[in-house]
Parts: structure tokens; C-alpha cells; sequence
């Protein structure tokens, strides 16, 4: 076996000196895709072309295996890269759509503490928009929202469903009332894991602290433990810190790895929910609706109540269809104070700016005792462009 030529402090330089060249190279990357989003104001051609992806890749897929890079890892990092680039070019339009939207530094509430699945996707989400937080912990969904209605915040992050546990009821009851609209949209995964205090054996959890939503995310892993005790929270961030508080290794909360070391917590289980791919949409809401770029993908949330009559919401679906607009959400609440009386909330793909959209919203408001739109915004879910890989 030949002695290797360079020693192990030379070969970490060198990976460094690699790693820093990619960074520079991706910054620039990204600098340029800034400019293809302006060259696009002028031609008015839509931020994603999917064929363009398509061929980017393949070439690349390509060029990757002339250099024994495999299809799957070029795949998957230009992937990131392409998502990057797409949102960062949505975000530089919908700057110049908004211009007084654009804040250097933004006060948003949250559900639970530092560490909360609310708060580690207001981080991301502002992230992208290259905005600083001023972070503002709230204790429930109410006052995270009444944070927005008075002033004292300028955005709020609010979870609305989960690919697990599914509509988030609470923040659904909390639209039918406010007067914020929904600004912004964003889609997390979540890794639950089991925290505690210290390195401790699954048989001697007694107890749990947990938000009900993780709870019953996890309810299938959470069985095999026996008969413990369910303490209920009013975040994951609380949970967190009730154990870290006890210092019991019997007391467990569920809650990320990441937001587990804020508190000195051990993950002792990794991966307990009963989807392992397991995901929550947020919303952004705020004082002021925005205008989406006609350029990117939008989505339009609204809420309904019909006539007491038969069929009378299968009526309102079918404008939908005739008019070609795809429906990605229908959930139906109770009308509080109204016993049988229900409100349903939309989300459709669409630009309330766009002909299409109007024409629809006028159908649907001369068939309804009562419409609203609750929000028109970008959808910053990229999904991948596929392809064919050969075997």
C-alpha cells in the first residue's frame, strides 16, 4: 500500500482552499441568476422553465460522470441549487412589487420560545427574504396574531396543516376573524425526536411534555412506551425547557435535534413520527395584503359560507373546474355561534390579479352567502424538475 503524498493537515488546507472556491462560485451563481430574473421583467417570461431545468440537468448528469461524480449526487445537489435560484428570484420580484413590504429587519411572532418548529421556520423563511427577525414569543395561536392586529409585530408565523396529524383546527378558527391577510407560505419538514436530560433507556420514560400536535404525530412510536404520563404544553419550545428545568432522565419532550441543544437535551430516539416523511405548512400573515409578480407561481386562499341548500357547494367547486383552476386545499369549520353552519376555506392556484381569477371570484361571490379572500401569495413550494436517469 503506497504512503499517502500529502499529510492529513495538508489535505484538510486543500479541501478548505476547495470548499471556499464553491462558496465563492455559488455566491456568484446566484448573483447571475439575479440578472436572468431582470432580463425576465423585460421579456415577461414566467421565473421557472421547467424544460430549461430539465436539459440543465441532464447536461450536467452528463458532465458529472465524465468526472465519477454519480447521477443521483449531481441530481441532488443541482436540485438545492435550482430551488435557491427560483426563490431568490421570487423574492427579488416580489421586492419590486411591494416596495414598501421590504424591511431590513422584521418584528414576528411566533408560537412557543427560541426553538420552536414555529420559530426554526420564521428563521428560515426570513432567511430567504435576507431579512434580520426581531423574534417575538407568543403562548397561543390568538396572540400570535393579535401580536400582527396591533401593531406591536409586523408578520406572524403560523402552522396550518401537517402531512401526519393534518389541519391544524385552531389556526383555521383564528382566520374566520381576523383581519390580517395571508402574505407568504411555507412548507418545513419535521424530524421529531425524543429529548432528554441525559443518556437515558427507552423503558424508564414515565413521563412526557409535549404540544398536541407532535404528540399525535407521534402517537404510533409513543404506544410502544407503555403507560406513561402526557403532560400537554403550549409549544414544543416549552416542552423543552420543562425538561431541561426537571433535569429527570425519566421526563422526555419530543422536539427537533437542533432545538433540543438549545436547552442541553440528548436526542434519545431519532425519527419518531408515525409518516417519516413528515412535513407542516406555516403561513405568514400581516397587516397589509401584497401584490404577487404576475412572473411566479401564486396561490390564493379563500373563505366561504353557502346557501343551506343541496349542492349548493358542489356549485361553487364547479367554477372551479370549468375554468380550469386547481384546487390544492378544501377544509370545512363550524360557524361559531351558527349550530350546522359551516365556513370553508380554498386554496387554489392562482393570481387574484389575473383575468381568470376575477372572473371566478365574481361566479363564486353571486353563489355564496358570504366570500373573503384571505390572502394572495407566492408559492414558495420548488418542486423538482425530474429525470431520467439511465441505468
Amino acid at each position: 500500500m503506497s504512503e499517502p503524498t500529502l499529510n492529513l493537515d495538508q489535505i484538510r488546507q486543500s479541501v478548505t482552499r476547495i470548499d471556499n472556491e464553491l462558496l465563492h462560485l455559488l455566491a456568484e451563481r446566484r448573483k447571475l441568476s439575479l440578472e436572468v430574473a431582470k432580463s425576465k421583467i423585460q421579456t415577461m417570461k414566467p421565473v421557472r422553465d421547467q424544460l430549461r431545468e430539465q436539459q440543465l440537468l441532464e447536461r450536467l448528469i452528463g458532465e458529472g460522470e465524465k468526472q465519477g461524480l454519480d447521477a443521483q449526487y449531481v441530481i441532488k445537489l443541482f436540485h438545492t441549487v435550482i430551488e435557491d435560484s427560483v426563490l431568490y428570484q421570487q423574492a427579488f420580484l416580489q421586492s419590486l412589487a411591494n416596495p414598501d413590504s421590504a424591511y431590513a429587519v422584521a418584528r414576528v411572532s411566533f408560537l412557543g420560545d427560541k426553538g420552536s418548529y414555529s420559530n426554526l421556520a420564521a428563521r428560515d423563511y426570513f432567511a430567504r427574504k435576507q431579512t434580520k427577525l426581531i423574534e417575538i414569543s407568543c403562548r397561543t395561536f390568538k396572540e400570535v396574531i393579535a401580536e400582527v392586529e396591533t401593531g406591536n409585530a409586523d408578520y406572524g408565523v403560523l402552522p396550518i396543516e401537517n402531512t401526519s396529524s393534518g389541519s391544524i383546527n385552531e389556526v383555521y378558527d383564528q382566520l374566520q376573524h381576523t383581519r390580517l391577510s395571508i402574505v407568504g407560505e411555507l412548507t418545513q419538514p419535521i424530524d421529531h425526536c425524543l429529548l432528554t436530560a441525559e443518556e437515558t433507556p427507552l423503558e424508564n420514560i414515565r413521563c412526557l411534555y409535549s404540544h398536541p400536535q407532535p404528540q399525535q404525530q407521534c402517537s404510533e412510536f409513543l404506544a410502544t412506551l407503555g403507560d406513561i404520563r402526557v403532560e400537554y404544553c403550549s409549544s414544543t419550545a416549552e416542552a423543552m425547557q420543562k425538561v431541561a428545568e426537571l433535569n429527570d432522565p425519566t421526563v422526555a419532550a419530543i422536539g427537533s435535534a437542533s432545538s433540543g441543544e438549545l436547552y442541553g437535551l440528548t436526542p434519545i430516539k431519532r425519527g419518531i413520527a408515525n409518516q417519516q416523511e413528515n412535513f407542516t405548512r406555516f403561513i405568514v400573515v400581516a397587516r397589509k395584503a401584497v401584490e404577487v409578480s404576475e412572473l411566479i407561481p401564486a396561490k390564493t386562499t379563500i373563505i366561504m359560507s353557502t346557501s343551506q341548500q343541496p349542492g349548493a357547494l358542489v356549485e361553487c367547486l364547479l367554477v372551479l373546474r370549468t375554468h380550469g383552476i386547481n384546487m390544492t386545499k378544501l377544509e370545512s369549520r363550524p360557524v361559531m355561534g351558527n349550530p350546522w353552519e359551516e365556513m370553508f376555506y380554498l386554496d387554489v392556484e392562482g393570481n387574484i390579479r389575473s383575468e381568470l381569477m376575477v372572473k371566478v371570484l365574481e361566479e363564486l361571490t353571486s353563489l355564496t352567502r358570504y366570500i373573503k379572500v384571505l390572502g394572495c401569495y407566492p408559492t414558495e413550494t420548488v418542486n423538482p424538475t425530474k429525470v431520467e436517469v439511465k441505468a
